[in-house]
């Protein structure tokens, strides 16, 4: 069901222009605020079912909780801040999950690179920045949301995950949403498996010792926060698929969590609310931009 590999992108990688600080993903993408964002992320791919099987066998979420979200968000920030890397970055995942295939519990085949769960691991991206800018930002309008969507595209371009797969507008992409919740997504063991590692491990370890007050007002221990802003991020047909609780009370305590957030992080300063990447490429990117600028003048 599962086994198509994918195919490679129209375009060509050498006319792929990378992300530069004119793109809305470069100002978003190293924000320390994205992870927030990333457990539900895991949480929805991994309700596929051949995302699943995959990642059900491996341990090292289990075992290396934060490494393995380290490396996963080293990579994020090469796909948007390493200029010409991004486009090896790109070949470095797809190489990576040549190999990866099987057979699940259900008997059915699958394969990393294939088509549909290849695109859809991309395409919750957008998803999660929508519902960050929500609870933990401010709502974006629906002008930027376009924008936005049309950087997640490039971005599919350039890690190689066939444009076909992509639904053509932000309405459009909505609708792929949600039938994939309804028609695709299970309630898969590797999910609740994900939420029980979740809910075992601390704060992450790059997140700025500024956030760490907020965690009291909520009264809860920093694995349940984890557990916490992960469920209650989920959209509410994933909750309800997966079986997990979420009351008004709940809402009103995760919302207030994110105005705090929301109202803390602009006054960090840039090296404590970036990535390191991110926060090394803004910094060498307007020293480039002081070059030309001097250049011009000269």
């Amino acid at each position: 069901m599962y086994h198509r590999e994918v195919a490679m992108s129209a375009e060509p990688e050498h006319e792929l222009k990378p992300f530069g600080p004119d793109s809305l993903l470069w100002e978003g993408m190293g924000d320390v605020r994205l992870v927030f964002l990333l457990g539900g992320a895991l949480i929805m791919q991994v309700m596929h079912p051949a995302i699943g099987a995959a990642v059900g066998e491996q341990s090292v979420y289990r075992t290396d909780p934060w490494g393995r979200l380290t490396r996963s968000l080293t990579s994020l920030q090469k796909w948007v801040y390493g200029g010409p890397a991004a486009i090896e970055e790109g070949r470095r995942l797809r190489a990576l999950h040549r190999d990866i295939k099987g057979v699940d519990l259900q008997g059915r085949k699958y394969h990393a690179l294939s088509a549909e769960p290849y695109a859809w691991v991309h395409l919750t991206a957008f998803e999660r920045s929508v519902t960050s800018a929500r609870y933990f930002g401010e709502p974006v309008t629906m002008e930027r949301q376009r924008r936005m969507y049309a950087e997640i595209m490039h971005l599919g371009r350039i890690l190689q995950v066939p444009e076909r797969m992509f639904p053509p507008t932000v309405e459009d992409y909505w609708r792929y949403f949600d039938r994939m919740v309804a028609d695709t997504l299970e309630d898969h063991p590797t999910a609740h498996d994900v939420l029980d590692a979740v809910s075992g491990v601390g704060p992450p370890p790059m997140l700025p010792p500024a956030f760490g007050p907020l965690w009291r007002p909520l009264g809860l221990t920093s694995g349940r926060i984890n557990h916490f802003v992960t469920v209650g991020t989920l959209p509410p047909a994933v909750r309800e698929k997966l079986g997990l609780s979420w009351s008004a009370r709940d809402e009103r305590r995760l919302r207030a969590l994110g105005r705090a957030v929301a109202a803390l992080t602009p006054h960090l300063p840039e090296r404590v609310r970036y990535l390191p990447i991110a926060y090394h490429a803004r910094r060498a990117a307007r020293s480039r931009a002081r070059l030309e600028q001097a250049l011009r003048a000269a």
